[in-house]
């Protein structure tokens, strides 16, 4: 089977562990070739096994899916040969230089001896890492060896390169550089980026397409754009006080042009089509129900609005990022 304009095509995908847990739930895809495309989604949601599974790493319990063309059951050594991987746990030796981590993955990868120096040399410049490629990897900072990572698995130049949270633990600087790098390498190559983030910023400036994934299922798939106006246009926001009624805030979206309303703590969003009709009787609801407020704030729709309307609550990543930061500290100490 061949899909002509398509690097990823995931049908009625499941997968059961332990014969109960189902990380996946009847997933369906599909992703155009030389594309970005983010899959976001909290913790447990289903991202990793969903990216084993199309790098053939673990199979499926039921349904299809295709990498390249190729089966990921049937065909898992064609499905290796078009893609590159980078996991989320660190995927180079620290106590070697960037150049000869590259030379071992050339030579696992079995490009011959005579390109060898060539290409690492070239992606090593690519990657901003020419400099110090005889530099020990653990003098590293956390930015440069995530851009190795990458280096080594774009080295055989595949069609489909698998991100797990690239930039997870990394400082905003970083993951920039990291993206940029990565942004210029899929343009010059025509590669699509498969990646899962905790990141909404990520998701909204480097994806063509985002999938919002909770539970093993997709709950919705579009363009960034296309998310936000699947929600409405505008949020009204407002803290309340302490004992405000939330039984009686609810009835807010029966004001005309209200799409919906978002209650966290003393946190009110209102989701609306038009600001205009909405904002005057919102205030006018307010006074008469003796609602106090504070910092009520008018703004565009972002893509945490979008995950927490069908998700039902924000993407943790405070507590993740710093564990992975520990993590990758103690290996690069060690």
């Amino acid at each position: 089977m061949f899909f002509n304009n398509l690097s990823i095509y995931v049908k009625d995908l499941v997968k059961i562990y332990n014969g109960e847990v189902k990380a996946l739930n009847g997933v369906n895809l599909e992703v155009e070739k030389g594309t970005a495309f983010a899959l976001l989604g909290p913790n447990g949601a289903g991202k990793t096994t969903l990216i084993r599974i199309l790098t053939t790493q673990i199979p499926p319990t039921n349904g299809s899916a295709f990498v390249g063309g190729y089966s990921v059951t049937d065909e898992p050594d064609k499905v290796r040969k078009v893609i590159g991987y980078v996991p989320q746990e660190i995927s180079v030796w620290t106590d070697l230089t960037a150049y000869d981590n590259l030379l071992i993955y050339a030579k696992i990868y079995g490009i011959p001896s005579s390109e060898r120096k060539e290409r690492i040399e070239d992606i090593l410049d690519k990657f901003g890492l020419y400099e110090v490629r005889n530099d020990l990897v653990k003098t590293y900072s956390g930015g440069m060896i995530r851009r190795l990572e990458i280096a080594c698995a774009l080295l055989t130049m595949p069609k489909i390169l698998f991100l797990d949270e690239p930039t997870i633990g990394l400082d905003p600087v970083a993951r920039k550089v990291v993206w940029e790098e990565l942004k210029v390498f899929k343009e010059e190559h025509e590669i699509t980026i498969f990646f899962t983030t905790h990141y909404m910023d990520e998701a909204d400036i480097y994806s063509d397409k985002i999938a919002l994934i909770d539970k093993g299922k997709i709950l919705r798939v579009g363009t960034s754009e296309e998310l936000k106006r699947s929600i409405g246009s505008t949020i009204i926001s407002f803290e309340t006080e302490n004992n405000s009624n939330n039984e009686l805030l609810y009835k807010i979206k029966e004001i005309n042009s209200v799409e919906d309303i978002i209650i966290k703590s003393n946190q009110v969003s209102v989701i609306v089509k038009d600001t205009d009709i909405v904002l005057p009787s919102l205030i006018d609801f307010m006074r008469n129900n003796n609602i106090k407020f504070k910092r009520l704030e008018v703004r565009e729709i972002t893509l945490d609005d979008v995950f927490i309307k069908y998700v039902g609550n924000s993407i943790e990543v405070r507590g993740r990022s710093t564990e992975v930061r520990q993590v990758r500290s103690r290996i690069k100490g060690g």
